[in-house]
C-alpha cells in the first residue's frame, strides 16, 4: 500500500474519531478554547492572555485619571498523551470504518477517548475557588494563624481529609478588587498540610502568581472563629437536604462572584439523577433549544444550570462525589491529533495497522477560579 494512501486513510479515520468524540459528549459545552499558540509537540505550552478588570468611577467634573491596562497571563501545558494502536487484516474493513461514522471500531475508540477526556476535565474541580465549596463545614473550636500560614487550633480535631479544603478565619475576609489577585481570592485560603488534630497549614488559593504555595494573609490572634468548607460529605436525601438546596447554593456562589448567567453547567452522577427525580420541588424541563444536547447527557435546566448526567465525576456514593458546577470560562481546553498513520506491517498477509498520538491539556487561571463551584455530597 502506498504510504500516501495509508496516510490519507489514517487522517480520514482520525477526523471521524475526533468528530465522534465531541458530537456525543458534553465536552464542548463546558470548555473554552481562549488561548494563543499552536500545539506542535508533546508538552506544548499555550498562552492565555487576559486583562485585570477596570473599575468604573464616579465623574465629578475633575480631570479623569486613566487606569493602566494590566495583563494577567497564564500558560496551559499540554500534558496528556494518549494513543491507539491496532491491526486489521482486511483493508476493505478500514474503508468501511471511514465511510460509516457509526462503525464498531470508531464507536468504541471514540467512547474510550471521550471518557478519558471528560474524567480529566471534571478532575479539575480542585481548581474551583476556595469559598465556593458546598458540603458539611467544620467550625469546631477556635484558631490562631501566624505569618507563615501555620494554624494552631484550640478545641479542634483537624484531620488529614481536610487537606485541599477552603479555609477562612475571622479577620481574613477581604473585598475583591478586580481579578488580579495577590494573596488569595476573597480572603479564602486552602489547607495545605495536616500535622495533628490542632495543627494544619494554609496557603493562598493561587497557582499563577509569585505567592503561589505560600501564605500572604494577615496574622490572626488566638480565639478566632473559622470555617473549613466541605470538610466532610453532606448527604442529599430530600428530607434534611434537598437536591434543590445544593443547586441553589452552587448558583449563589457563582452569583456572588458575578459569574455570567449564560453557559452555566452542573454535572451529577447517576445516583444524583435518581435523587433529582425524587425531589418534590423540581419538575424536569427540557427546553426545545436544548433537545440536541440529550445525546450528550443533558437531563434538564435547573437554577440556570444545564444539568448533565455522567459517570466521570471524582468519587463514589459511599465516600462522596465531587459534583462540579461552573460556567464555560472556568476551563480552558486544548487538544490535537498530533500524529496519525497507517502502516502495512502484516507480513505475508493483507491489512494495515492504525496508530495515533492524541494530546490535550486544560487550565484554570487564577482569575477564573471563581467561575467554578463544588459540592462534596452523596445521595441517599
Amino acid at each position: 500500500m502506498p504510504s500516501s494512501y495509508g496516510t490519507k486513510l489514517a487522517e480520514a479515520f482520525s477526523q471521524k474519531l475526533v468528530k465522534a468524540i465531541y458530537e456525543f459528549s458534553p465536552i464542548e459545552e463546558v470548555v473554552n478554547r481562549d488561548y494563543e499558540g499552536e500545539i506542535d509537540a508533546v508538552g506544548s505550552k499555550l498562552n492565555m492572555l487576559n486583562f485585570a478588570r477596570l473599575s468604573e468611577k464616579t465623574y465629578t467634573g475633575a480631570n479623569l485619571s486613566a487606569d493602566d491596562l494590566t495583563e494577567v497571563n497564564s500558560q496551559l501545558v499540554v500534558d496528556q498523551f494518549k494513543s491507539f494502536y491496532w491491526r486489521e487484516k482486511t483493508l476493505n474493513k478500514w474503508q468501511s470504518y471511514i465511510k460509516e461514522p457509526k462503525g464498531t471500531v470508531l464507536e468504541q475508540t471514540a467512547n474510550e477517548r471521550k471518557k478519558n477526556i471528560l474524567t480529566f476535565l471534571l478532575g479539575k474541580y480542585t481548581k474551583a475557588a476556595a469559598g465556593s465549596w458546598y458540603g458539611t463545614n467544620y467550625t469546631t473550636g477556635t484558631v490562631a494563624v501566624d505569618a507563615s500560614g501555620n494554624v494552631t487550633g484550640s478545641g479542634t480535631t483537624f484531620t488529614a481529609a481536610m487537606v485541599g479544603c477552603p479555609f477562612q478565619a475571622t479577620g481574613q475576609a477581604i473585598t475583591q478588587s478586580g481579578t488580579n489577585f495577590t494573596g488569595s481570592q476573597g480572603g479564602w485560603y486552602r489547607v495545605a498540610t495536616f500535622t495533628d488534630s490542632t495543627h494544619i497549614t494554609i496557603v493562598n488559593d493561587t497557582d499563577d502568581d509569585a505567592a503561589s504555595n505560600t501564605y500572604t494573609g494577615p496574622v490572626i490572634g488566638s480565639g478566632a472563629t473559622y470555617t473549613i468548607q466541605a470538610a466532610s460529605v453532606l448527604t442529599i436525601d430530600n428530607n434534611t437536604t434537598h437536591f434543590l438546596d445544593m443547586a441553589t447554593q452552587l448558583k449563589e456562589y457563582l452569583d456572588n462572584n458575578e459569574v455570567p448567567d449564560e453557559d452555566r453547567y452542573l454535572f451529577i452522577p447517576p445516583a444524583g439523577m435518581t435523587r433529582l427525580l425524587k425531589d418534590p420541588n423540581i419538575k424536569l424541563n427540557v427546553p426545545a433549544a436544548y433537545e440536541s444536547l440529550i445525546v450528550k447527557g443533558f437531563v434538564t435546566e435547573l437554577e440556570g444550570f444545564k444539568v448533565f448526567k455522567t459517570n466521570r465525576l471524582t468519587g463514589n456514593n459511599t465516600s462522596g462525589f465531587y459534583v462540579l458546577a461552573g460556567q464555560r470560562n472556568f476551563l480552558t481546553f486544548a487538544d490535537k491529533a498530533l500524529n496519525v498513520g497507517m502502516e502495512e506491517d502484516l507480513i505475508g498477509n493483507f491489512g494495515s495497522a492504525y496508530k495515533d498520538l492524541f494530546v490535550y491539556g486544560a487550565k484554570v487561571p487564577d482569575e477564573r477560579r471563581k467561575f467554578g463551584a463544588v459540592a462534596y455530597v452523596k445521595f441517599a
